[in-house]
This record gives C-alpha cells, sequence and structure tokens, in this order.
C-alpha cells in the first residue's frame, strides 16, 4: 500500500466530449485541443478524458482489425509528443503480448505515469466488451504533485471492491472513465449506486462520462464528482460538450457547479435530439425530411428533428390518400408551419391506381384486405426514399415503439428510411413528449394529441380496431419485452387473458419485419436491436 499524504491543491478538468467513433486521427487532434484549452483556460493540472476515446466507444468490431488497434496505439504517442503542461488521462484500447484491453493511461509532459487496465467487462445489454478485451487483474494507483490517484473504468465502479480496493492501495482521490449510455432514469441510477460504493470506502471520485450519439445509442454526460462522504458536488451539463474544473484541496473536492438532472420527460426529449442531430452530423447527411400525416408520431419526429438541425435543414412532405381526412392535412401544414419547415403536398392517388390497375389480373378473384392498404404505405415509400435520394436528406421514419412490438406498420412502406428516432418511444411517452414540446413552444395542434391515432388506409379506420387501447397495450408490451415477463405474470397484474393474448401473439411473429427496420434510438432499458435479440426463426410461443 502506497502511504498517503496531505497534497495542498490540485485542479482536474472534465472533458466530457463527443468524438466520432473510428476517427482515430480527428479524435486525437480534439484531445489535443481540449487538453491544451483545459491547460490555458482552465489551469487545470491534469484532465480526464472519457473511456476509449481514442477510437470513440462503442468501435465494436473495429476492434477486431489489427490496423485500427495498431492506429490507435501510435496516437497515444502521437498525444504525448504534442502536449506538455498538464498531464491526460485518456482512454485507449491497448494492445500487448497478443492481447487488447480496454486501458487508461496517464501522460505528463511526453512520459507515461501509469496504465491500468479495465477489470471489470460488461457483457449485458448493448455492452459485448467480452467479445474483445482481456481483463485487468489488478488496481493502478499513481504520484501526481504529492496526491495518490487511482484509475477505473466505466463498469468498475459498478462492482463491489473495486473502489475498496483502490483506497486499499493508497489513493486520495479516484477518476473513472466513462461510456455509459442514456436510458429513461439511468442518470438517477448512476449518481445513486455509485454515492452509495464512495461513501462506504470513503474516496472522492470524479466521474467523466462520454456525451453524444453513437448509431443506437446515446451517451449523455452529466460528469460529476462525489466527495468521500457520498454527495454530489459538481455536475456539468447533460446532452452537451462541456470542459469543467474542480478544485481538491487537501484530497476534499471544493463544491462547484452542481447543474440540476433533466426531469424524466425532458431528458427523453434532450437524448432523442441529440440522436437525430449526431446520426445526421457525423454520417454527413445534408439534412432530414420525413413523411408528416397530421398525426402525433410524424408531429413529434418534425419537432424533434427541427430542434436537431434547425427548420432550414427539414423538410416535410404530406402525401394525402383518399382516406386522408381533411383534419389531418390541415393539421399537418400548421405543423410545418409552426415549425417554419418547408413542406411538399404530393397526393398517391396516381401512383395506388396504377398498381392496382397492374395487380388487377393478379388479385382477380379475391377480396380487398390488408394488401390494398400496404400499397398505400408503400407508394409514399418509394416518394420519400425518391426525395431521399435525390437531396441527400436522411429519411425520418416516425413508427414508434408500440407499433414496431406488434407489426403495426407496413414493410417498405411506413417502414422505409434510413433512421427510427422514436423506435424506442412506446405510444403513451409519445404524447407525454409532445405535450413537453409544446410546452416550450405550440407546435403540434391540440386535436393532434386528443382525437383517436389511425393510420388512415382505410375508411374510419383507428388503432383500436386492430390493437389493445395504447394504455393497455404500453404496459404489457414493457412486462414482456423489457422485463421478460411470462404471459401469467403479466396477467396477475391484472391485464386481461384477451389482451395479453393479442399482445404477446403479435410481438411474437413480427420479429422479421422488426430485423428490416431502420436503427432508432435507444431510450428504454431494453431497445429491439442491440438489447432484444430474439430469433425470426423460432417454435417458442408467449402464449399458450
Amino acid at each position: 500500500m502506497l502511504s498517503s499524504k496531505v497534497s495542498g491543491t490540485i485542479k482536474i478538468a472534465l472533458a466530457q466530449v463527443n468524438f466520432l467513433v473510428g476517427n482515430i486521427s480527428c479524435n486525437v487532434d480534439n484531445i489535443i485541443k481540449t487538453a491544451n484549452a483545459a491547460r490555458d483556460d482552465l489551469c487545470a493540472e491534469l484532465v480526464v478524458f472519457p473511456e476509449l476515446i481514442v477510437t470513440g466507444y462503442p468501435a465494436e468490431d473495429l476492434l477486431l482489425r489489427a490496423d485500427f488497434i495498431e492506429e490507435a496505439n501510435n496516437a497515444v504517442h502521437r498525444i504525448a509528443e504534442c502536449v506538455d503542461g498538464i498531464a491526460l488521462v485518456i482512454g485507449f484500447p491497448e494492445w500487448s503480448e497478443g492481447k487488447l484491453y480496454n486501458s487508461a493511461v496517464v501522460i505528463h509532459n511526453g512520459v507515461t505515469l501509469a496504465c491500468y487496465r479495465k477489470q471489470s467487462l460488461p457483457n449485458y445489454g448493448v455492452f459485448d466488451e467480452r467479445r474483445y478485451f482481456t481483463p485487468g487483474k489488478q488496481p493502478c494507483v499513481f504520484e501526481f504533485n504529492g496526491t495518490f490517484i487511482g484509475l477505473t473504468i466505466c463498469e468498475d465502479v459498478w462492482q463491489e471492491g473495486i473502489i475498496a480496493a483502490n483506497k486499499e492501495a493508497g489513493a486520495d482521490i479516484l477518476l473513472t472513465l466513462n461510456a455509459s449510455p442514456f436510458n429513461l432514469g439511468k442518470m438517477h441510477q448512476r449518481e445513486a449506486v455509485i454515492c452509495s460504493q464512495v461513501k462506504a470506502a470513503q474516496l472522492p471520485l470524479v466521474y467523466v462520462n462520454q456525451v453524444g450519439g453513437q448509431d443506437e445509442l446515446i451517451f449523455d454526460g452529466a460528469s460529476f464528482v462525489v466527495s468521500g462522504q457520498g454527495e454530489i458536488v459538481y455536475r456539468a451539463e447533460e446532452f452537451q460538450d462541456y470542459l469543467g474544473l474542480v478544485e481538491f484541496t487537501d484530497n476534499l473536492p471544493i463544491p462547484s457547479t452542481c447543474v440540476p438532472l433533466d426531469e424524466k420527460i425532458a431528458g427523453a426529449y434532450h437524448a432523442l435530439v441529440l440522436g437525430i442531430k449526431d446520426y445526421v452530423r457525423k454520417n454527413s447527411f445534408s439534412g432530414a425530411l420525413l413523411g408528416l400525416s397530421g398525426g402525433i408520431d410524424s408531429a413529434l419526429v418534425l419537432a424533434l428533428a427541427v430542434d436537431a438541425l434547425g427548420s432550414e435543414k427539414v423538410e416535410a412532405v404530406l402525401m394525402p390518400s383518399r382516406y386522408t381526412s381533411d383534419m389531418s392535412n390541415e393539421d399537418a401544414v400548421l405543423e410545418a408551419e409552426a415549425l417554419q419547415v418547408q413542406y411538399h403536398v404530393v397526393p398517391i392517388e396516381p401512383a395506388v391506381n396504377a398498381f392496382n390497375a397492374m395487380l388487377a389480373d393478379v388479385f382477380a378473384g379475391t377480396k380487398k384486405d390488408t394488401t390494398e392498404e400496404n400499397i398505400q404505405a408503400r407508394c409514399r415509400g418509394v416518394i420519400l426514399m425518391a426525395m431521399s435520394n435525390k437531396q441527400g436528406k436522411l429519411l425520418l421514419t416516425t413508427g414508434n415503439k408500440s407499433e414496431m412490438s406488434v407489426g403495426y406498420a407496413t414493410l417498405y412502406g411506413d417502414m422505409a428510411g434510413g433512421f427510427a428516432p422514436i423506435k424506442d418511444v412506446p405510444k403513451m411517452l409519445v404524447y407525454e413528449l409532445a405535450r413537453y414540446r409544446n410546452s416550450i413552444s405550440p407546435v403540434i395542434p391540440e386535436r393532434v394529441l386528443i382525437r383517436p391515432p389511425s393510420a388512415e388506409l382505410a375508411p374510419d379506420q383507428v388503432d383500436q380496431d386492430s390493437l389493445p387501447p395504447y394504455d393497455v397495450l404500453d404496459p404489457i408490451l414493457e412486462r414482456y419485452v423489457e422485463r421478460d415477463q411470462s404471459a401469467e405474470e403479466i396477467m396477475a397484474a391484472g391485464f386481461s387473458y384477451e389482451h395479453v393474448a393479442r399482445a404477446i401473439s403479435l410481438v411474437d411473429r413480427n420479429e422479421y419485419k422488426r430485423r428490416q427496420s431502420p436503427p432508432g434510438i435507444r431510450i428504454t432499458t431494453r431497445a429491439f436491436g442491440r438489447d432484444r435479440r430474439y430469433p425470426i426463426t423460432s417454435g417458442y410461443k408467449g402464449i399458450k
């Protein structure tokens, strides 16, 4: 055990930054720029970056490429050569003796002071770290200007014993580098767990989290500092790049800026905005477009897109059919005008008639059914994809999690597109998010919020003709999809056999559709795709 001593004052910068997975050269430039700003503007002595910041997180199977890992390891040497006057703690994939580690290195004036290897590798939910990394075996404590500092990485501080092991190894302060993704309630859970661990060990902790959107994942930032008594004494902004400073005197953090955490609905809204913004920006689209129906889902997606990109980069397309009500057309126009976006009206009737005529002989002797309804949705998909191709704008789909769960969507129709912002947002939460957005400024007409939802693909059609009411359906889906409860458990909670059987049957038989849907932003504890991976071909039935 190291011999700790009173160290006076140390100034530590928290670099909560939004980097691009895979672009190592650009990431290194940003690390150098940020470190110099921490030194020059904040007078920091040490700056802490998030987990695996050199490559971005998660780099997924890029980590299996030898050339990628070599570039990442060489990048650490470049950083060491380019920054002086401040110590840096950066995350990178360390290649050593034929093994890959999720590591944190401390560099000061060109010299490596320490290198820590993450011990607890998560392999659940959205995490696959055991696919790539070998776990480290021991704590790492280094001396810097008379202070003994311990290093940990993300999952380490969620596990019993690792914080305490750093205390036993002589650490006065603990630094943890993180890429902890957002879901509803995650910020409060994160702080509660870590504050409890810190309080037990009586070891102050600096928690630096990544920020930004990466495919389905959102990293919310909200970096913080915990005193040895388990109290939050500093918190950074959520969903924003942030370079801040915390000062320790005699190993005690001086309370400073403590930004309040968002409420649940506000946090979800800001996460969705960031997800759209980063997906468009990082994939070099010129903007976004979407089909605007006059319904609640497309109204919310339009508002999110405008808040993410600005009205000048968003287009809306109204595609009325013979079944589209005047109310829907009017509301769609009102939404587009309120958000000041350019909109187009492209009626689909000529295309629908053409397809029906082309298929008349093939369909002779059959009754009209959902096939004809789906032709309408697919005509809209062709129009929207054509505009996306022509303009280089990302096509946003507008389906919500409730619809994706039960397959209430048309393959190659309303599911056609490049990104699905509300794919993990249950229908009832869609309404809450819409009302939250209207509390900022009224952009969604009130009657959109109160009238029964409808696909408007048939006369007088409403969603409830085919589905249980959403206030019943959503909690059933939450229990079955996110919590893996059985039909018996769900019915024991008070739901009828009829509703449970209908919902579960639809979920089970629509996996093939979900596999073909575009990626979407994850905001719940279990989203389709990364989290919930079910076979398409399966004899399992959730309801007997």
